[in-house]
């Protein structure tokens, strides 16, 4: 059966069993494949590339790694707790599992291969790209400095994702382009307001867009924002 890149606004959403555990997914249609999302919470994502899985920040709280299938790849975009879990790390690896982190998280987890803001890299087919997560509101600074954390575009299937990381609408955005899928960061102090991410939004322009790690933040409330904005869809999943 022939594979069609099918444009994103047509494609579905639909939560099903995600491997044992009840988890919300939507499956994207690429070339040669597909692509699963599933939401585990707050910054916790898991993704499946055509048989390939990829943990994002994997976390205890919010999944159950011993009873999952194991990740080939395991992308962490910083050291706090909400993001790296060395125990969840330890339970969702397997013998040949790929990590990569940045600097920090390194020296915490004594493993994987550190990747700094602007490096690329290819595993399994899968284009890696780390790029600047930030805050840059006065006072807020050192709640994610810059040049110390991550966030990745991952290239994979005629797809680029964003997964932003714990960062601000930085100027850097401004260079990120070709973006299908979008998880941009909205909570307070330490990320973004959801009109931060409206304006952030506006000038990736994801196809669809996905707010996440938004704690008590309205999620509804960038919805409203980016109302009629033309070519995207902002989808609410639950990412507190």
């Amino acid at each position: 059966m022939k594979n069609i890149l099918l444009p994103l606004g047509i494609l579905f959403s639909m939560i099903q069993p995600a491997f044992g555990q009840s988890a919300e997914s939507d499956t994207f249609a690429a070339a040669g494949g597909n692509i699963v999302i599933s939401f585990l919470g707050h910054g916790t994502l898991m993704l499946d590339i055509k048989g390939t899985v990829i943990r994002v920040d994997p976390v205890k709280q919010y999944a159950d790694y011993k009873t999952l299938p194991k990740a080939d790849i395991i992308l962490i975009t910083h050291e706090h707790g909400d993001h790296l879990d060395q125990q969840a790390v330890t339970d969702a690896s397997k013998s040949g599992t790929t990590i990569i982190l940045n600097k920090s998280s390194y020296d915490k987890l004594k493993q994987g291969t550190v990747m700094a803001n602007g490096e690329k890299k290819t595993v399994l087919g899968i284009g890696i790209e780390a790029v600047p997560a930030y805050n840059i509101t006065a006072g807020r600074e050192n709640f994610h400095p810059k040049g110390r954390d991550n966030g990745y575009i991952l290239t994979a299937l005629g797809r680029r994702i964003y997964i932003a990381g714990d960062t601000e609408n930085i100027p850097e955005m401004s260079g990120i382009s070709n973006i299908d899928i979008a998880f941009l960061p909205m909570n307070q102090p330490y990320t973004m307001t959801p009109e931060q991410a409206a304006q952030a939004a506006g000038i990736i322009k994801p196809k669809v867009l996905y707010p996440y790690h938004f704690g008590n933040t309205d999620a509804a409330k960038l919805a409203e924002l980016l109302k009629g904005q033309p070519g995207l869809e902002v989808r609410i999943r639950k990412l507190q």
